[in-house]
């Protein structure tokens, strides 16, 4: 199988939305917004409460001057996605007190939040060249390392883990990617960084 990963432009919103699938027509759906949102603990901006989470990535999708993501696809048909910009861009990330306590400080850092693949094609390296081509992606915008806060599937008491546990990828496939451990905010929770 092979896997063809292209950025995440507005001509391709219908991709998008058919990645995200059932969840591609509610409006209150996460959308990949959720890094944009105050840390936990912190009160959330009036801009933030009631938005429609799906019309505020359309309408970054079509302003965006670096696209927000990028999208896999098998076939021509479109499989996954991966949000990744700069670290800075990303409130939930600067703002949490135990990412602060062990991020370095690079404000030219990337950050890759989260990742969204179709079950059909779950386990199938789609994530995996997703995070590859995201590395490659943030170096030719100039982000001198890029970083993310995957799950350590191996420290989870749950005997099986679906995909919602894992939006933010796995260490294995941080490590196969060639990211190093940092540190860790949690027992299953290291912050994995590559330098690009």
């Amino acid at each position: 199988m092979s896997v063809q990963v292209r950025p995440a432009t507005a001509d391709r919103w219908s991709d998008l939305v058919s990645v995200f699938g059932r969840r591609g027509d509610d409006p209150s759906w996460c959308w990949c917004r959720l890094f944009f949102r105050p840390a936990a603990g912190e009160s959330a901006t009036r801009a933030n409460r009631g938005r429609d989470n799906r019309d505020a990535m359309r309408q970054e999708l079509t302003q965006a001057v670096v696209p927000p993501g990028l999208l896999a696809y098998v076939d021509d048909e479109p499989v996954g996605w991966t949000r990744i910009g700069p670290r800075s861009d990303f409130p939930r990330v600067t703002a949490n007190r135990a990412l602060a306590k062990v991020l370095y400080d690079d404000p030219r850092a990337w950050w890759v939040t989260c990742f969204a693949v179709g079950s059909k094609h779950r386990c199938a390296g789609v994530g995996s060249a997703l995070l590859e081509a995201a590395v490659d992606f943030a170096l030719a915008h100039g982000a001198p390392a890029v970083e993310g806060h995957p799950v350590d599937v191996d420290a989870l008491s749950a005997a099986r883990v679906g995909g919602s546990a894992i939006f933010t990828g796995t260490v294995a496939m941080f490590s196969a990617a060639g990211f190093t451990e940092v540190a860790r905010t949690y027992p299953s929770r290291p912050v994995m960084r590559r330098l690009v």
